[in-house]
């Protein structure tokens, strides 16, 4: 199956994502979803697929056949051939598009890793150039990943081998997931000693750098960067949940396969949480350490360290000094520089001192703080809003007066501060009927903590939104929450494509119905 693909997996996912996003598109000018035929759905991973090569493995007889190029798994002679279009019903064949397109996006994977290990780790002259722990912690447990995408397309071929129709995959996700998905975990936990080695190896080492260079211009590499490949597995096992979300929406409701597809997703679910809490482990610790060292206490000292607590929010504001009546605003000097560092349970509120050290002068536990916006907006007050302590470091209620650069971070430091105050639309996970949504057509790497990151084709409701560009979402298929450039994305203006959205989220996390109500009143970031 991989020969059989002619493209690698950056690729093949790359493609399958931009055409989804035209699919929406498309969806999103109709004046009614319904409207749309069965080519406009959207597409398969697999229609990204070419045959380039004319081997094909023995055990895939079904992909045999390299002549031609195949699109769809209703494209394959042997599907046209037996006649079983013709009986299946189109939301049957809809299903099969859905789970051939996780096979094969599995070969185009595999194939990629493949390329990771023969042509980068396996070079002769990198291994003679890396230390040996500097090649541990850049390909980390890779080999073991390989393996595990091995077994797991191996099983994958031969159900699809059986029949031409195929009977389900979930199954095969479900026991893989359960027996074998823990590689990934480990080598997503590594990231943030990856990057850094990576970046430290590029700049202490000429000869790491030219090696590298020389290898992502080989052909096979179709002109795809070294780091492309290392972050494979952590986009793929993120990918995987959204193929099975993606069978889930066509399953038929309460039959085995809809609950084999729930199975699998609430497993990948695990997965993908507890390899984006490696990450966050990893790198948390670190800033948590640096934090610490930069901070003077001129209150009583509060220990910063702990492994619950991580940094939400950091920066400066401008404090205003003086009674709130003060009609002489426009005097600089009523406003003294400030800095906050936010963390989940904790605020900590200082003077920026030589030396890159701040220090703290208040201090209060996060849940109690209420902040509250300024309703005379003169041009003096723009983007002043009002911080209150319930219970401050002295144990008594204490006020501030805060002034922000500009209304998105206002907003932010509000939304921030006091995550559980209303913003401007609800949240999905409140059951509302309708609430703007927008789909991400520039993917978007965050740049703080408060905001998110997102890939291509991801919908997100949109929670709040600033006059200066800056939207605060809620990502569909993670309730993942944060803030992002509205140049991002397009917002998606169909109603009944939204409800769409809406209905087959609710599907796709019924199975987990106590936490979903849970979500509605607990940040998310």
């Amino acid at each position: 199956l991989c020969s059989f693909l002619g493209l690698l997996y950056q690729e093949y996912r790359d493609k399958s994502t931009r055409e989804e996003i035209e699919t929406r598109r498309l969806q999103d000018s109709q004046t009614d979803p319904e409207e749309t035929s069965p080519s406009e759905e959207t597409p398969s991973e697999a229609e990204s697929t070419s045959s380039t090569e004319n081997k094909a493995p023995p055990q895939i007889n079904l992909l045999r056949n390299s002549n031609s190029r195949f699109n769809l798994w209703q494209d394959l002679p042997e599907v046209q051939n037996s006649g079983v279009l013709s009986i299946l019903q189109p939301d049957e064949i809809k299903l099969q598009e859905a789970m051939f397109e996780l096979v094969t996006s599995e070969a185009s994977y595999y194939k990629s890793l493949n390329l990771l290990v023969s042509h980068f780790m396996e070079n002769e002259r990198l291994k003679k150039i890396l230390h040996q722990s500097e090649a541990h912690i850049l390909f980390s447990n890779v080999l073991d990943v390989m393996a595990v995408s091995e077994r797991f397309l191996l099983d994958l071929e031969q159900r699809v081998e059986e029949n031409i129709v195929i009977s389900d995959v979930c199954d095969i996700v479900y026991q893989h997931t359960v027996n074998h998905f823990s590689v990934y975990i480990t080598y997503v936990s590594n990231q943030t000693y990856q990057e850094r080695t990576y970046k430290q190896l590029l700049q202490d080492k000429p000869a790491f750098r030219e090696v590298i260079s020389q290898l992502e211009l080989d052909p096979k590499c179709k002109g795809l960067s070294f780091s492309s490949f290392l972050i494979l597995p952590f986009q793929r096992i993120t990918r995987l949940k959204l193929l099975v979300q993606n069978i889930l929406k066509k399953v038929e409701e309460k039959s085995d396969r809809e609950s084999t597809a729930l199975d699998a997703h609430k497993e990948l679910e695990t997965v993908v949480k507890a390899c984006n809490e490696g990450v966050r482990k990893m790198s948390r610790t670190e800033q948590m350490i640096s934090i610490q060292k930069k901070l003077e206490f001129k209150i009583k000292s509060v220990p910063i360290i702990s492994h619950s607590r991580w940094l939400l929010k950091q920066g400066e504001l401008q404090q205003m000094n003086g009674p709130k009546t003060s009609r002489t605003l426009r005097t600089k000097k009523l406003f003294r520089e400030i800095y906050l560092f936010l963390f989940n349970d904790l605020l900590v509120i200082c003077r920026q001192i030589p030396g890159d050290k701040y220090q703290v002068f208040d201090s209060a536990p996060r849940g109690l703080l209420r902040v509250e916006e300024l309703e005379d907006q003169g041009q003096s007050l723009a983007n002043v809003f009002i911080l209150r302590l319930l219970e401050n470091a002295d144990d008594r209620e204490a006020s501030y007066m805060l002034k922000a650069s500009s209304q998105s971070e206002m907003k932010r430091w509000m939304i921030s501060l006091a995550p559980n105050r209303r913003t401007k639309f609800v949240s999905f996970t409140s059951r509302l009927v309708d609430c703007p949504q927008i789909q991400c057509v520039h993917p978007y790497v965050a740049q703080q903590p408060d905001e998110l990151s997102l890939e291509l084709a991801d919908v997100l409701n949109i929670l709040d939104k600033t006059d200066d560009g800056w939207i605060f979402g809620e990502r569909l298929h993670d309730q993942e929450r944060g803030w992002f450039p509205s140049s991002m994305g397009e917002e998606i203006l169909n109603p009944k494509i939204r409800a769409q959205n809406l209905k087959e989220c609710f599907r796709v996390h019924k199975s987990d119905d106590s936490q979903r109500r849970k979500l509605g009143s607990r940040n998310r970031q």
